[in-house]
């Protein structure tokens, strides 16, 4: 039960680095896969994840998605390409850390409702601050948030690999300052004319 509970923990933080960035938690997890100690050991047929077509095609597409996030406007675009992208991620990196002694459908359940969602309500809210970003500094402050974002996505998938309760904590931190400071922001006050 506790490796059930650590290995769906695992798959919420991947999930979560997968809305900040699609790819970046998938190359970490390509890597700890990889590594001599075993951070990562995926489940059944996800083994996949740590060959080396699989390593080298999400080097690739990472440097890709973090490069196109430095173009202003092009980020906004990227944004809705990757949104449904990221759910997919989510769910993929969710399914593949949780143990082999969970039934497949409460694997897969969990999977899409915990794991989808949970990138989805990320991807929403790094989508919602670009466009924000967009708007008020005219696409200047994006690079700055695309480096913050492609930073919290490595942090994330590393946390959520080596200390994955610390990680779950982290992404319920986050959930409630993105969702109280893009969702619930309060109008400025207009302006008192002189």
């Amino acid at each position: 039960m506790v490796d059930t509970v650590l290995s769906l923990l695992i798959g919420l933080g991947l999930a979560a680095a997968c809305g900040f960035r699609v790819f970046v938690p998938l190359l970490i997890m390509s890597l700890a896969s990889r590594a001599e100690v075993g951070h990562l050991a995926l489940s059944g047929h996800f083994a996949w994840i740590g060959s080396t077509p699989a390593l080298i095609a999400f080097s690739v597409a990472t440097l890709l998605e973090i490069a196109g996030y430095y173009i202003p406007w092009v980020d906004n675009l990227l944004d809705t390409v990757a949104t449904p992208t990221a759910i997919v991620a989510g769910v993929l990196v969710t399914a593949s850390s949780m143990t082999s002694d969970v039934s497949p459908f409460l694997k897969w359940t969990l999977a899409v409702v915990a794991g989808g969602g949970t990138t989805a309500v990320f991807q929403g809210i790094t989508a919602m601050a670009r466009h924000v970003s967009s708007f008020t500094t005219g696409g200047l402050g994006n690079p700055v948030l695309a480096t913050a974002e492609a930073g919290s996505s490595a942090l994330l998938a590393v946390l959520a690999i080596t200390l994955p309760v610390l990680a779950f904590l982290l992404v319920l931190g986050l959930l409630y300052f993105g969702v109280k400071k893009l969702l619930f922001r309060r109008p400025r006050p207009a302006a008192r004319a002189a």
